[in-house]
Protein backbone atom coordinates (compact mmCIF):
# COMPACT_ATOMS: atom_id res chain seq x y z
CA UNK A 1 0.00 0.00 0.00
CA UNK A 2 1.34 3.61 -0.68
CA UNK A 3 1.46 6.07 1.62
CA UNK A 4 -0.11 9.28 1.31
CA UNK A 5 3.59 10.90 1.91
CA UNK A 6 4.84 8.82 -0.55
CA UNK A 7 1.89 9.82 -3.24
CA UNK A 8 2.72 13.69 -2.96
CA UNK A 9 6.28 12.90 -3.19
CA UNK A 10 5.47 11.06 -6.37
CA UNK A 11 3.49 13.72 -7.59
CA UNK A 12 5.93 16.74 -6.63
CA UNK A 13 8.93 14.76 -7.82
CA UNK A 14 7.58 14.64 -11.43
CA UNK A 15 5.31 17.67 -12.38
CA UNK A 16 4.64 18.68 -15.92
CA UNK A 17 5.66 22.30 -15.95
CA UNK A 18 4.41 24.75 -19.14
CA UNK A 19 4.62 28.20 -20.02
CA UNK A 20 3.97 29.92 -16.98
CA UNK A 21 3.84 33.97 -15.45
CA UNK A 22 7.18 33.34 -13.02
CA UNK A 23 9.30 31.63 -11.28
CA UNK A 24 9.22 31.87 -7.39
CA UNK A 25 12.48 31.20 -6.15
CA UNK A 26 12.47 31.05 -2.29
CA UNK A 27 15.43 32.11 -0.31
CA UNK A 28 17.35 29.79 1.31
CA UNK A 29 20.36 27.25 0.73
CA UNK A 30 23.04 29.38 0.05
CA UNK A 31 23.20 29.78 -3.87
CA UNK A 32 22.16 26.61 -4.92
CA UNK A 33 18.93 26.94 -5.90
CA UNK A 34 18.86 30.10 -8.63
CA UNK A 35 20.15 28.87 -11.16
CA UNK A 36 17.27 26.57 -11.94
CA UNK A 37 14.98 30.05 -12.09
CA UNK A 38 17.65 31.54 -14.41
CA UNK A 39 17.29 28.16 -16.48
CA UNK A 40 13.18 28.12 -16.44
CA UNK A 41 13.53 32.43 -17.40
CA UNK A 42 16.10 31.65 -20.31
CA UNK A 43 14.12 28.38 -21.50
CA UNK A 44 11.08 31.17 -21.84
CA UNK A 45 9.08 28.74 -19.58
CA UNK A 46 8.58 31.96 -16.94
CA UNK A 47 9.06 35.68 -17.52
CA UNK A 48 9.82 37.18 -14.44
CA UNK A 49 11.53 35.73 -11.19
CA UNK A 50 10.13 36.22 -7.77
CA UNK A 51 12.88 36.32 -4.80
CA UNK A 52 10.82 35.38 -1.74
CA UNK A 53 12.02 35.99 1.57
CA UNK A 54 13.73 38.08 3.68
CA UNK A 55 15.68 36.03 6.01
CA UNK A 56 19.40 36.54 6.84
CA UNK A 57 20.74 33.80 8.35
CA UNK A 58 23.85 32.41 6.83
CA UNK A 59 24.47 29.83 9.43
CA UNK A 60 21.26 28.26 7.85
CA UNK A 61 21.54 29.52 4.32
CA UNK A 62 19.66 32.31 4.11
CA UNK A 63 21.94 35.22 2.13
CA UNK A 64 19.83 37.98 1.53
CA UNK A 65 18.57 38.65 -1.40
CA UNK A 66 21.59 41.64 -2.37
CA UNK A 67 23.55 38.97 -2.41
CA UNK A 68 22.16 36.25 -4.44
CA UNK A 69 20.73 39.42 -6.75
CA UNK A 70 24.13 40.25 -9.13
CA UNK A 71 23.80 36.09 -9.83
CA UNK A 72 21.25 36.33 -10.91
CA UNK A 73 21.99 39.51 -13.43
CA UNK A 74 25.19 37.86 -14.39
CA UNK A 75 23.67 34.80 -15.24
CA UNK A 76 21.38 36.67 -17.79
CA UNK A 77 18.15 37.81 -16.23
CA UNK A 78 17.60 41.45 -16.64
CA UNK A 79 16.87 43.42 -13.44
CA UNK A 80 13.68 44.55 -14.70
CA UNK A 81 12.33 40.89 -14.77
CA UNK A 82 13.64 40.35 -11.23
CA UNK A 83 11.62 41.00 -7.83
CA UNK A 84 12.07 40.90 -4.52
CA UNK A 85 9.07 39.66 -2.25
CA UNK A 86 10.29 41.07 0.76
CA UNK A 87 8.16 40.96 4.02
CA UNK A 88 8.46 37.36 4.36
CA UNK A 89 10.30 35.36 7.28
CA UNK A 90 9.39 31.66 6.52
CA UNK A 91 7.04 29.36 4.03
CA UNK A 92 4.34 29.84 4.97
CA UNK A 93 4.31 33.65 5.09
CA UNK A 94 6.41 33.34 1.87
CA UNK A 95 3.13 31.52 0.40
CA UNK A 96 0.60 34.12 1.95
CA UNK A 97 2.72 37.11 0.07
CA UNK A 98 3.36 35.46 -3.11
CA UNK A 99 -0.09 34.70 -3.86
CA UNK A 100 -1.45 37.98 -2.70
CA UNK A 101 0.99 39.37 -5.09
CA UNK A 102 0.08 36.92 -7.40
CA UNK A 103 -3.48 38.26 -7.52
CA UNK A 104 -2.42 42.03 -7.53
CA UNK A 105 -0.23 41.40 -10.58
CA UNK A 106 -2.97 38.68 -12.38
CA UNK A 107 -0.25 36.02 -12.45
CA UNK A 108 -2.24 32.74 -12.79
CA UNK A 109 0.36 30.12 -13.41
CA UNK A 110 3.20 29.78 -10.59
CA UNK A 111 6.41 27.50 -10.68
CA UNK A 112 7.78 27.20 -7.23
CA UNK A 113 11.94 26.79 -7.53
CA UNK A 114 13.33 25.16 -4.32
CA UNK A 115 16.28 22.62 -3.30
CA UNK A 116 14.88 19.06 -3.53
CA UNK A 117 14.54 18.53 0.18
CA UNK A 118 12.48 21.51 0.97
CA UNK A 119 9.88 21.32 -2.48
CA UNK A 120 7.11 19.35 -0.77
CA UNK A 121 6.59 20.87 2.37
CA UNK A 122 6.51 24.14 0.14
CA UNK A 123 4.76 22.89 -2.17
CA UNK A 124 1.77 21.67 0.71
CA UNK A 125 2.36 25.13 2.31
CA UNK A 126 1.99 27.28 -0.96
CA UNK A 127 -1.34 24.71 -2.29
CA UNK A 128 -2.64 25.41 1.40
CA UNK A 129 -2.89 29.20 0.96
CA UNK A 130 -4.10 28.57 -3.04
CA UNK A 131 -6.65 26.35 -1.80
CA UNK A 132 -7.39 28.47 0.78
CA UNK A 133 -7.77 31.74 -0.82
CA UNK A 134 -9.86 30.27 -4.06
CA UNK A 135 -8.05 32.20 -6.37
CA UNK A 136 -7.57 29.13 -8.98
CA UNK A 137 -3.37 29.77 -9.54
CA UNK A 138 -2.03 26.73 -11.30
CA UNK A 139 1.21 26.05 -9.16
CA UNK A 140 3.84 23.46 -10.73
CA UNK A 141 7.23 22.04 -8.97
CA UNK A 142 10.70 22.44 -10.32
CA UNK A 143 12.68 21.62 -7.70
CA UNK A 144 16.44 21.75 -7.94
CA UNK A 145 17.92 18.95 -8.74
CA UNK A 146 21.60 17.18 -8.80
CA UNK A 147 22.23 18.15 -5.02
CA UNK A 148 24.37 15.87 -3.07
CA UNK A 149 22.67 14.61 -0.24
CA UNK A 150 25.39 13.94 2.16
CA UNK A 151 28.13 16.69 1.71
CA UNK A 152 28.07 19.08 4.80
CA UNK A 153 27.28 22.49 2.77
CA UNK A 154 28.14 24.44 5.66
CA UNK A 155 24.65 24.25 6.88
CA UNK A 156 24.40 20.49 7.72
CA UNK A 157 23.63 18.07 4.81
CA UNK A 158 20.59 17.38 2.74
CA UNK A 159 19.54 14.16 4.56
CA UNK A 160 19.75 15.43 7.37
CA UNK A 161 17.79 18.65 6.29
CA UNK A 162 15.25 16.02 4.44
CA UNK A 163 14.55 13.93 7.81
CA UNK A 164 13.50 17.56 9.59
CA UNK A 165 11.54 18.80 6.78
CA UNK A 166 9.82 15.54 7.22
CA UNK A 167 8.99 16.36 10.96
CA UNK A 168 7.96 19.79 10.20
CA UNK A 169 5.29 18.24 7.13
CA UNK A 170 4.11 16.30 10.39
CA UNK A 171 4.21 19.31 13.33
CA UNK A 172 2.68 22.13 10.52
CA UNK A 173 0.17 19.38 9.04
CA UNK A 174 -1.52 18.73 12.31
CA UNK A 175 -1.76 22.75 12.61
CA UNK A 176 -3.95 22.66 9.52
CA UNK A 177 -0.73 24.79 7.90
CA UNK A 178 -0.54 22.28 4.63
CA UNK A 179 -2.65 20.75 1.87
CA UNK A 180 -3.02 16.88 2.51
CA UNK A 181 -2.68 14.13 0.42
CA UNK A 182 -6.06 14.25 -0.98
CA UNK A 183 -6.22 17.76 -1.30
CA UNK A 184 -2.93 17.13 -3.79
CA UNK A 185 -3.98 14.49 -5.58
CA UNK A 186 -7.60 16.17 -6.55
CA UNK A 187 -5.65 19.49 -7.57
CA UNK A 188 -3.32 17.64 -9.38
CA UNK A 189 -6.36 15.86 -11.69
CA UNK A 190 -7.73 19.60 -11.98
CA UNK A 191 -4.35 21.25 -12.95
CA UNK A 192 -4.02 18.06 -15.67
CA UNK A 193 -7.45 18.11 -17.11
CA UNK A 194 -6.85 22.06 -17.76
CA UNK A 195 -4.06 20.87 -20.41
CA UNK A 196 -7.23 18.71 -22.33
CA UNK A 197 -8.64 22.01 -22.19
Amino acid sequence: MISDREKIMAIVDNDCLTKSNVAILLEGDGLFRFQKAVDLYKKNIVSKIVFSGNIIDKDYGSYPFDEVKPYIINAGVPETDLIHEDKSLNTRSQAVEVIKMSLLNNWKKLVLVASHEHQYRAYLTFLREVLDTKSGIILYNAPVRNLNWFVDTGYGNRFDRLLAEIDRIEKYSAMGHLANANEVIEYQKWKESLLND
